[in-house]
């Protein structure tokens, strides 16, 4: 098994491509080790003294570090946790924890609108830097979003924000005055 690295724009944040689907739908993130607790991957990784996120994508694992570590020590024991992980065959996620999908909402035309961009012209832009963007809402003109994977702390994450996500949303979707960061 080859697992591929990639840098992303949030210099404490490294991109691993084990060459396989990671997950089947969706995302998870990490936080911190005590939210782990559904992934054995995720578990295993934050048993590397310096690991202080988790983020699973469809094609990849990010990771992220303290800041008085460095990639070179680090990197050889998180590659070789990933390896180990993915052939020994267990799950990414416990078989419960993929079930717990959020309930379908009855959103207005406004809201299916601004999730179908993010969707096919945001999430595929971010998901390339090791992260995802999850709408939480729209209220009175502002799109509610959180930043996930290498994209929470990224310092062009605002920029990112601002100037990419809420121009294109202002186009396309007239209703929306501006986008917010939500943590």
């Amino acid at each position: 098994m080859f697992i591929q690295t990639e840098t992303t724009p949030n210099p404490a944040t490294l991109k691993f491509l084990p060459g396989r689907d990671v997950m089947a739908a969706g995302t998870a993130d990490f936080a911190d080790p005590t939210t782990a607790g559904r992934s054995p991957l995720a578990q295993r990784l934050f048993e590397v003294e310096g690991v202080t996120g988790v983020f699973l994508g469809s094609d990849f694992v990010t990771v992220t570090k303290s800041p008085e570590k460095e990639w070179y020590v680090l990197k050889p024991a998180i590659l070789g946790m990933i390896m180990e992980h993915f052939t020994s065959g267990r799950p990414v996620l416990l078989p419960d924890a993929q079930d717990a999908a959020a309930a379908p909402e009855d959103d207005d035309e406004v809201v299916i609108q601004i999730k179908e961009l993010l969707d096919t012209r945001v999430r595929p832009a971010v998901a390339q830097d090791g992260g995802d963007i999850v709408f939480h809402g729209f209220e009175d003109g502002v799109v509610y979003l959180h930043m996930q994977g290498a994209c929470a702390g990224c310092p062009s994450s605002t920029a990112t924000l601002k100037s990419g996500i809420e121009n294109m949303l202002r186009h396309y979707v007239p209703e929306v005055q501006e986008v917010r960061a939500v943590m």
